[in-house]
């Protein structure tokens, strides 16, 4: 399958997956994405079934499937003998028959992620730091640029889609918090990073907020496939989240919409010398990071093992509860305003301190007043840390080969 590359591209940008409006051509590409999509979501599926599925006739289904195994987007497995009927073949999705590649650009770290087309990783290189300078990350995405296409040789750059890149809207804000120079953070605000990774790469380059990208990922490969309408948290070094409606991300007018970490804890009153704190001051990673200083102790803890262990584990239970606390008022007021089906929590930490948390959100819901008001569901995400940087690398694989197009239609404001 050629790689979508955008403005001149050559001949081979009529494809058979490339966007043929309400032509002929636009349909039968519509129907091959509706056919990826049900395997996609299904599993490896003989014809029959993909046609009660898609409601395609038989006859479709087997011209789409001709055509998605010439282009190397299926393949074929082994004959199924059944006890009635005729013998039949699943299709599964090729994992070489495309590739992404995400980035995700934190406060604390970089990570990138080579991706199949099953949504498998490939590969996953990480740079830590204190905090990033433009200089350090530009070399360090080139060098692994260089790697990922070495990986995948020839044929896999061909098969190249895009690279999809997860950041915050404003990397050199909450300067304070931070401790960092406002000289250092605001080199941040001159740079194009889209453009900038589009020049060291030649590749189409979508930017979206970092925990936009993270529910990208719970949304596309994770509890999102079973869950139409949740707000998803995510605890990182600042939380943040966002907001999904009837299974497609909301992005806002702003790009905002469930930026809880922004969310005052407490209502302003007159004669205030100082607004009140937001929900990011007390939840976020990088608070319990402060505590752990403070003692004296390692603060790289937060992501690993230790937190949950001795000398850590009593700050962080402390942490844990007053955590808790600002997140179920965030839930409180999702939950009045918008009615939502669940709530969805992920973080950069272990799965066992995931665990710790939402023990500690149950607890919690239990101080608040729910009358006139249905408490949703917190469930625990899916993928963890890897979240932000996948996110990032599903936006071209779904962008090229999905046929719910404007399912980050509402992104438009954060990928400019």
């Amino acid at each position: 399958m050629p790689r979508v590359n955008g403005a001149g591209e050559s001949a081979q940008e009529a494809g058979r997956l490339r966007p043929r409006g309400s032509s002929q051509g636009g349909l039968r590409q519509y129907n091959e994405r509706v056919v990826l999509q049900a395997i996609r979501n299904h599993g490896a599926l003989p014809g029959a079934a993909l046609a009660r599925l898609t409601q395609l006739t038989p006859q479709t289904i087997s011209l789409i499937t001709k055509r998605l195994i010439e282009d190397g987007l299926l393949l074929r497995g082994a004959l199924l003998r059944g006890k009635v009927g005729q013998p039949s073949v699943p299709l599964a999705l090729n994992p070489d028959g495309a590739f992404s590649i995400g980035i995700k650009l934190g406060r604390r770290s970089l990570d990138m992620l080579l991706v199949d087309f099953t949504g498998a990783v490939r590969a996953r290189r990480s740079l830590a730091y204190d905090y990033p300078t433009p200089e350090a990350v530009f070399e360090e995405i080139a060098l692994r640029l260089a790697e990922f296409r070495g990986l995948l040789g020839a044929s896999g750059l061909e098969r190249l889609q895009g690279i999809g890149i997860a950041a915050p809207l404003s990397l050199g804000g909450w300067q304070a918090l931070m401790g960092v120079d406002a000289k250092r953070a605001l080199a941040w605000n001159r740079t194009d990073v889209r453009a900038k990774v589009a020049e060291l790469s030649g590749l189409p380059v979508t930017f979206v907020k970092d925990t936009a990208a993270a529910c990208v990922a719970e949304l596309v490969a994770g509890r999102g496939r079973s869950v139409r309408s949740f707000v998803y948290v995510f605890v990182d070094t600042f939380i943040g989240g966002g907001l999904v409606i009837d299974s497609h991300l909301q992005g806002g007018l702003n790009g905002n919409a469930g930026a809880v970490g922004s969310l005052a804890l407490n209502r302003a009153a007159p004669g205030d010398t100082a607004a009140p704190a937001q929900l990011l001051s007390v939840a976020s990673l990088i608070t319990l990071e402060r505590l752990y200083e403070a003692a004296k102790l390692d603060p790289a803890a937060v992501a690993d093992d230790r937190a949950l262990q001795a000398p850590w584990r009593a700050i962080t239970q402390q942490w844990l509860d007053e955590a808790a606390y600002a997140i179920v008022f965030a839930i409180h007021g999702a939950a009045c305003l918008l009615d939502l089906e669940g709530v969805i929590v992920d973080g950069s930490f272990s799965r066992d301190m995931l665990a710790a948390m939402l023990d500690a959100i149950d607890k919690a819901k239990g101080r608040y007043n729910w009358e006139g008001v249905e408490c949703p569901e917190v469930l625990p995400g899916t993928t963890g840390s890897d979240a932000r940087a996948l996110g990032g690398a599903l936006l071209p694989l779904h962008a090229n080969f999905a046929p719910d197009r404007d399912l980050f239609l509402k992104l438009d404001k954060t990928s400019t």
